[in-house]
């Protein structure tokens, strides 16, 4: 089999390590392998499969016979990407940085794989929210096409990054004690609450992470005349985010008939059987590669409507894993 020279940049956040984790779990086929960070991350170990890496500083000429660069997310995007490109490398980026560049596919590998085929250099890994609810909704869609949704989204504290998961802990511990909890992660207290605002309010008082919900949907689905509205939600827990999704879809679709479509679709796990309790939950879903599905019934308020719950690991399916499938896929296209 052949190999192939990865780096990861920022490989030693919450998301590289993930990246490197799956690429382990997928048998991914590398030959070298080399982690990229900022100046200040430089020189620490990290090990994979039993060889210890020291990580160096992120520079143009560290892309120099790489195959495949895996960017994280973060500033490093808009800084290196193209000095990747420039230097013979496929780049598949976790930032926003090049979803909305029409030049640039936006991939998850369920739902439009025949989009990496027009790539020049750079692929985009969607927003963790937008992954999770297509994959579950893009079946439905071939099905019977998707006119209209709502969704809410109820989002783990992780998706802010480790600075997120350090504040519900230090918070709840703090309240324990009967402290003060001490506010810096988030606008608000996010112990014991929860904080309908995600990212910062567009002029039509929508948060861009709920307009990225909008924006990735209709560029991935190739379809601007969907309707979508999207509240994003920040709730008090540590990994897998949640979505409520109400669908109308263009022609009649039984739940029973999507449940049918649901299992039998790739990257989903249909959990749905409401007399037993049995549901998709976080607490259940984290550190798991699928998009789980369940509550899955007749939307009362519209003829062709659905509605469902959603839930997946942001930082697996949302971030990582979806990564790693795209690189997978440029491989099997012969791509690379």
């Amino acid at each position: 089999m052949k190999k192939y020279n990865v780096a990861i940049v920022g490989a030693t956040g919450a998301v590289g390590a993930e990246l490197l984790k799956v690429l382990a779990e997928r048998d991914f086929p590398i030959g070298e392998l080399k982690l990229l960070a900022t100046e200040r991350s430089s020189g620490k170990k990290i090990k994979y499969l039993g060889k210890e890496y020291t990580v160096e500083a992120t520079k143009p000429e560290s892309f120099a016979d790489i195959d495949i660069a895996l960017f994280a997310g973060g500033a490093a995007s808009k800084m290196f990407a193209h000095e990747a490109v420039a230097r013979g490398a496929v780049v598949v980026d976790n930032s926003s940085t090049f979803r909305y560049d029409k030049d640039v596919p936006l991939v998850i590998p369920e739902v439009n794989p025949e989009d990496v085929d027009w790539h020049k250099g750079i692929i985009a890994n969607p927003n963790c929210s937008t992954i999770i609810m297509l994959t579950a909704l893009k079946p439905l869609h071939d099905a019977a096409g998707i006119k209209r949704i709502v969704v809410s989204t109820y989002q783990a504290v992780s998706g802010a990054g480790r600075e997120g998961i350090e504040e519900l802990e230090n918070q709840v511990r703090q309240i324990a004690y009967g402290e003060e909890p001490k506010v810096k992660a988030f606008s608000y207290q996010i112990a014991f609450n929860l904080i309908p605002q995600i990212d910062v309010f567009q002029d039509n008082d929508y948060t861009k992470e709920e307009m990225k919900m909008v924006w990735e949907t209709q560029k991935m689905l190739h379809d601007d005349d969907i309707a979508i509205s999207a509240t994003t939600i920040r709730v008090p827990i540590y990994r897998s985010h949640s979505e409520a999704i109400n669908v109308e879809f263009k022609k009649p679709l039984s739940a029973e008939a999507a449940r049918k479509v649901l299992a039998a679709a790739p990257g989903i796990i249909v959990q749905d059987n409401p007399a037993n309790k049995e549901y998709p939950m976080p607490l259940f879903t984290s550190e798991t590669d699928e998009v789980y599905v369940g509550r899955l019934r007749k939307d009362i308020s519209c003829e062709n409507g659905l509605s469902l719950w959603v839930v997946g690991d942001q930082i697996r399916k949302g971030a990582a894993t979806n990564t790693v499938q795209i690189a997978q896929l440029l491989i099997k296209k012969g791509l690379i």
